[in-house]
């Protein structure tokens, strides 16, 4: 049964991997989510958006560059990189904060543009270009202040996953575990109810090497629609005829 409950996860987390590429919709407001999607033309609004995605909800936090934008009326990289760290730290401020801590993010948006433009030329696409290992990918975004593995971790399994842009390997991507991943690796019987996060990182590694952060979507997925923290529909989960607790609840 646990055999046959790892197959049906891989096996999903593969269905997701091989599909085209996806429009991701990160913060379901569309013009901004048309931005952050133009990798071809602003690859720094999702690299901005990842520093900014720290202790608000996700969908906020990726919306402020396209509220700076709309503040600015333009996002190009030229334009960001004009503004003084006090000048985005108004942009962030007023009339309403954009993040539930102005001033230090408006320090990492900051420093982020400056590294864009310093290191990778001002085209932050320079990060992901050229196939380079995964490794190295996460390695790049962790150089960025205010970025932890986690997010750097999630920035390149996005980049792989949804965007299908090509890495030399996948090994250094990793689950980014949160409220969902958490939960169902524990209801799996995965790990345990006290597994660390570390442990869960593990554990992902040891069952999927070659490309950890293949489980991520599939874990995330059925604790974000089915294995809910209290009624979790465990009937329209694909995993309902292997899970070993379905109907618990945690």
């Amino acid at each position: 049964m646990a055999s046959r409950l790892v197959d049906l996860l891989l096996q999903r987390g593969q269905e997701l991997w091989q599909a085209g590429r996806r429009y991701v919709r990160f913060t379901k407001h569309g013009p901004a989510d048309e931005m952050l999607n133009d990798l071809e033309h602003t690859p720094h609004a999702f690299v901005l958006a990842c520093i900014m995605d720290r202790q608000i909800k996700a969908e906020r936090a990726w919306l402020i560059p396209y509220q700076i934008a709309q503040k600015l009326g333009d996002f190009s990289i030229e334009t960001l990189a004009r503004l003084s760290q006090s000048q985005i730290e108004e942009l962030m401020s007023r009339p309403e904060p954009l993040h539930r801590f102005p001033s230090e993010m408006a320090r990492n948006f900051f420093e982020g543009v400056q590294r864009i433009v310093q290191i990778y030329q001002g085209d932050a696409s320079n990060i992901w270009t050229g196939k380079p290992s995964s490794a190295e990918v996460v390695y790049r975004f962790l150089e960025f202040r205010g970025v932890g593995p986690k997010i750097a971790t999630m920035a390149a399994n996005i980049l792989a996953r949804e965007f299908k842009v090509p890495f030399s390997d996948y090994y250094s991507i990793d689950v980014s575990v949160d409220t969902h991943i958490r939960r169902v690796f524990t209801r799996l019987g995965l790990v345990p109810a006290d597994a660390s996060v570390e442990q869960i990182i593990y554990k992902a590694r040891a069952l999927s090497p070659e490309f950890p952060g293949l489980l991520d979507l599939p874990a995330w997925e059925i604790g974000r629609n089915w294995c809910k923290p209290r009624e979790p529909e465990c009937s329209k989960c694909y995993m309902n005829q292997v899970c070993p607790r379905q109907g618990v609840r945690s």
